[in-house]
């Protein structure tokens, strides 16, 4: 090869190595040697964005894992799973407590697990149409998740909670009459909790927990709510009819009480007089007897000599005393009147 012809070679292929303006890049300096590592970075982080070979399990849920459309048998638990992209995909599913309302308004279910959905209808055993108004706690058991979600998918609540619930109120509800609904609502409740977690634990698998039924409302007919108002009235009235009598009779008792006890009082006192009269009666009868009993024939001739005594010595101290004798029983009273006033004497005996 001519000589030319090697020096144009040279000479085109360091000048291919060199950038325009024939100056060096800095930026690429070097580069050559990485290149293959920094390519391979960067498709293994496109690769990690796009086919996402991993899945994060919070707590409260559970994961199914699907290997080409089967589901794995034993849940994944909460925390990090590597799983193969393309080819595995895992279903991640909440088995926290879910609450559903039956209520008047119908919505979706919201950030605190809790479903609105429209106030259950139903005949009494007279085919009026009552409304009732109900609570569910329920939840999925974490073991059984991959076998429900496979057999009824994710929308397994409509499949086995509504119909559930709808039909045992229906039974439960149809065995009574409107008018007592209100005062049966207990056994109600009762029946209702009672009969909804029987059906469910006679689903297949036993997949789903009850954890609570609340019956919050019954709504009746307008009829039979004033039916049901008229009878509370004519109710109360009655009571309070009652209460009045219940009242009078307590307030006669207690002046009957009141009476009794003035008249006992009274009773008492007149006995208490009757009795100190007779005492003091007794005791004068006594005394009069230990008196008569003392007036012997000797105490009286004694008497007698004492009397005839002051009767000598009156007429000592005045000769021409006026002397009066009065009856006294066994000895006379004796009455001297002197001439002188101031002399005057009486001289008496008793009994």
């Amino acid at each position: 090869m001519p000589a030319d012809m090697n020096d144009y070679f040279k000479k085109s292929r360091e000048e291919g190595s060199k950038p325009p303006g024939g100056i060096p890049p800095k930026l690429f300096k070097g580069f050559d040697g990485k290149s293959s590592l920094l390519y391979a970075v960067i498709a293994l982080a496109l690769l990690l964005i796009v086919a996402r070979p991993f899945v994060i399990i919070n707590s409260g849920e559970v994961g199914i894992l699907a290997t080409l459309g089967k589901y794995q048998e034993r849940p994944l638990d909460p925390g990090f799973h590597l799983i193969i992209p393309f080819i595995q995909r895992v279903i991640i599913q909440d088995i926290k407590t879910r609450v559903v309302n039956y209520s008047d308004r119908e919505t979706m279910a919201d950030s605190r697990g809790i479903n609105e959905r429209e106030m259950i209808k139903v005949l009494d055993s007279r085919g009026l149409e009552v409304s009732v108004e109900l609570t569910v706690q329920y939840a999925l058991r974490a073991e059984k998740t991959p076998d429900a979600i496979k057999r009824e998918g994710l929308n397994w609540e409509d499949k086995w909670i509504n119909p559930a619930v709808r039909d045992v109120v229906r039974s439960v509800i149809g065995a009574y009459a409107a008018e007592e609904l209100p005062q049966r609502r207990n056994d109600i409740a009762m029946a209702i909790e009672t009969n909804l977690r029987e059906t469910i634990g006679k689903i297949a698998g036993d997949p789903i927990e009850l954890r609570g039924v609340q019956l919050r409302g019954i709504v009746l007919p307008p009829k039979i709510r004033e039916q049901i108002e008229q009878v509370q009235l004519a109710r109360q009235e009655a009571e309070r009819s009652l209460n009045m009598v219940k009242q009078a009779e307590q307030e006669a008792l207690r002046k009957a009480a009141e009476a009794k006890g003035l008249a006992d009082a009274m009773r008492i006192e007149s006995q208490g007089r009757a009795d100190r009269t007779r005492i003091e009666a007794e005791a004068q009868a006594k005394a009069n007897a230990l008196i008569a009993a003392s007036l012997t024939q000797n105490l009286l001739t004694l008497r007698q000599i004492e009397v005839q005594g002051k009767f000598n010595e009156a007429l000592q101290v005045n000769k021409d005393a006026k002397i009066f004798l009065t009856p006294g029983g066994a000895t006379p009273n004796i009455w001297v009147d002197t001439k002188d006033a101031q002399k005057a004497s009486s001289v008496s005996s008793g009994r």
